[in-house]
């Protein structure tokens, strides 16, 4: 695996886990409230954006950067993936017959959201790679981190 690969994995997986934090939280509260699936999305991707961010933001004000420079750099690093692997794994929840209207105790809910999360991966994969390459997405935030990860 090549030095750009292993550090797009690495970006992509840093964004699913603050993204399925967000996404899990999101529809878990949406299904357990009986919102609709309009509402339901629209928390989970809320959610997904915070905890993202949240998971760049931390390790970059540990790092001793101001708070508007973290979130701008923040912002430049995460939102096209957060945004690729939120359209994503909302579609395919969307796709899976009942799955948006599982229950929470319902194996078909918990295995369509590993499904999802699991294409989004996939997907955004190849678009972090894409914008590291270019100096660009988490290739922003890279050198702020203290191990350079």
């Amino acid at each position: 695996m090549t030095d750009l690969t292993r550090t797009a994995v690495t970006a992509t997986a840093h964004c699913l886990t603050g993204c399925a934090i967000g996404e899990v939280a999101g529809l878990a509260i949406g299904t357990a409230m009986g919102l609709g699936d309009a509402r339901t999305i629209a928390l989970a991707v809320t959610l997904a954006f915070l905890f993202g961010y949240a998971f760049t933001l931390v390790p970059l004000i540990r790092s001793g950067l101001g708070g508007r420079a973290a979130v701008r750099i923040a912002l430049a690093a995460d939102t096209v993936s957060i945004a690729v692997m939120e359209i994503v794994d909302n579609a395919v929840m969307l796709s899976v017959p009942g799955a948006m209207d599982a229950g929470l105790a319902e194996p078909l809910f918990w295995g369509a959201l590993a499904f999802a999360l699991g294409v989004a991966f996939v997907v955004a994969l190849p678009v972090n790679r894409w914008l590291i390459a270019r100096g660009r997405g988490h290739a922003v935030a890279h050198h702020h981190h203290p191990q350079g990860a």
